[in-house]
């Protein structure tokens, strides 16, 4: 019942509609996935900077602590001029404090003092040996958040180095706020929490969103979380976009080749109607003089989309489709096109090689076509020679007549491709034909020791025997030249003379033996 209701149409744009929808579907789903990896590598990639960037700081603030935590044995007065030098060229550190017996006894920012830890920072641990919080401030700032590190001195009862630093020691803080696909950073120590979407600090406890990356920096108690967007709405309207031109081209494409297949001899049509179809002509020259006396008409396909496409694809779809007709009458009348400057350049008498299908030859309009086309040429100049391709099957009882009346047109006929089907000797024996093209496998076999050498002889002398000129397709080297005008081949045709060539490079070209094939 499906089948019934839809038309060929109607089944070719729902399965269209169908293809374009599943297209879309699976190219955005995958350049949404695509999109997702690549913020995955990204925010992997920034939370290990963080973290490599915040180790290494604090692993260099270390050292230069672990170079103060003498200084806590000796009085402020002795060590406060380097207390102050350190403080100064460390980055980022706002105070150093020395420890002893749980009082803060020496500052690099203020010297001498005398003040309980316990009072000063409450939350700080000094039984640790490493201990972190942050401050809302420190006297100096106290506006501005920081953080104060403990390192506790073995050697000193109660005592060790304190010190506060800026929060801002990242620069990728600054960059992350900036990047629309960046929620913020948060740095956590303990209960508290600084983040990049408040100027105050909050209790980590109140961040309820989940990180998209969290990392804890090895020996300090401090983690970084990283918080983004599982997606942003470019990245979806990117995917959509990709996935909507994608079924677009998809859908129409498949429409395009369902509708070709539906009716595929329509391509050729349409390549008629558009003119995408031209001729070259190849050279044939006499085997004796090297002169040119004549050339095969060749027809070619340049489609706009799909390039040039071989002779041999489009012929036998033109046959198989039943349009091998109109494309030989198109043939045609490019040829009466070039007509007038081909007989500027071509002698008279000139032979003009035209192939014809057996499709052709047995239509029921052939012989009405051939005398149109013989009365658009120019009269008395050319000498048609129609080349029929040996390994076509012909009708027998019908060839035999239509060859005779040619000949009383004033055609000539040559078989095409000589050797190479099954029904050449039979062609020899029940037609009248001019001319034996042989072909280029033949040719090619020339100086080598192949069984096909000596068929060569055979087809040669059969040609002498029965009177009929002989012209060898594919001649390619000086050699094969040789050879062939030694045994006496009438006539040569292939690259050693010339490539087949459109109209325009043919009205120049002038045969050099010397030069031929280069």
């Amino acid at each position: 019942m499906f089948t019934r209701y839809f038309s060929s149409n109607r089944k070719i744009l729902f399965l269209s509609i169908i293809t374009g929808v599943f297209i879309a579907l699976l190219l955005g789903s995958l350049q949404f996935l695509w999109s997702y990896h690549k913020r995955e590598v990204k925010f992997d990639t920034l939370i290990t900077d963080l973290s490599v960037y915040m180790e290494n700081y604090f692993d260099e603030l270390k050292t230069a602590i672990d170079v103060l935590q003498p200084l806590t044995l000796g009085s402020c007065r002795d060590v406060s001029a380097e207390l102050t030098s350190r403080a100064a060229f460390s980055i980022n550190v706002r105070a150093f404090l020395l420890v002893r017996d749980k009082n803060a006894f020496c500052s690099s920012a203020t010297g001498p003092l005398n003040a309980p830890m316990e009072e000063l920072i409450p939350q700080l641990h000094i039984n640790k040996s490493v201990d972190m919080v942050l401050l809302e401030g420190t006297p100096m700032l106290p506006d501005t958040p920081a953080i104060a590190i403990w390192y506790r001195n073995p050697l000193v009862k109660d005592g060790g180095v304190f010190t506060s630093v800026n929060i801002n020691l990242t620069p990728y803080m600054f960059y992350t706020s900036r990047q629309e696909e960046f929620a913020g950073i948060a740095v956590v120590i303990g209960k508290r929490a600084l983040t990049t979407m408040s100027s105050t600090l909050v209790n980590a406890e109140d961040l309820h969103e989940t990180p998209a990356r969290s990392a804890t920096l090895r020996h300090i108690p401090l983690t970084i979380n990283l918080y983004a967007d599982t997606w942003t709405k470019d990245e979806l309207l990117l995917a959509l976009l990709f996935g909507l031109v994608c079924g677009i081209a998809a859908g129409s494409l498949n429409f395009y080749i369902l509708t070709i297949r539906l009716n595929p001899g329509k391509e050729i049509l349409t390549a008629i109607k558009l003119g995408q179809f031209y001729v070259v002509y190849q050279p044939v020259v006499d085997a004796k003089e090297l002169k040119m006396r004549g050339v095969e008409v060749l027809m070619r396909w340049k489609h706009p989309t799909m390039g040039e496409i071989p002779p041999d694809a489009f012929i036998n779809f033109a046959e198989a489709q039943k349009l091998i007709v109109p494309l030989t009458l198109h043939l045609f009348d490019l040829i009466i096109r070039d007509a007038p400057r081909l007989q500027a350049v071509l002698p008279p008498g000139a032979k003009l090689g035209i192939n014809i299908a057996p499709g052709h030859l047995h239509a029921e309009s052939f012989k009405a076509d051939m005398r149109a086309f013989n009365a658009s040429m120019p009269p008395n100049h050319f000498q048609t020679v129609l080349e029929i391709t040996e390994r076509d099957m012909i009708n027998q009882h019908e060839a035999s007549p239509l060859f005779d009346w040619l000949h009383d047109e004033g055609f000539e006929i040559a078989i095409d491709d000589f050797g190479t089907g099954h029904s050449a000797l039979i062609y020899l024996e029940r037609f009248t034909m001019d001319y034996i093209k042989i072909d280029r496998g033949f040719v090619n076999a020339i100086g080598t020791e192949t069984v096909t050498s000596p068929v060569l002889d055979a087809v040669l002398t059969l040609a002498r025997r029965l009177n009929m000129s002989t012209v060898a397709e594919g001649v390619e080297t000086p050699e094969q030249a040789a050879w062939l005008r030694e045994h006496g081949v009438n006539f040569l045709q292939g690259y050693w003379i010339s490539r087949p060539m459109p109209l325009e490079q043919f009205c120049q070209w002038r045969p050099d033996m010397s030069q031929a094939g280069e």
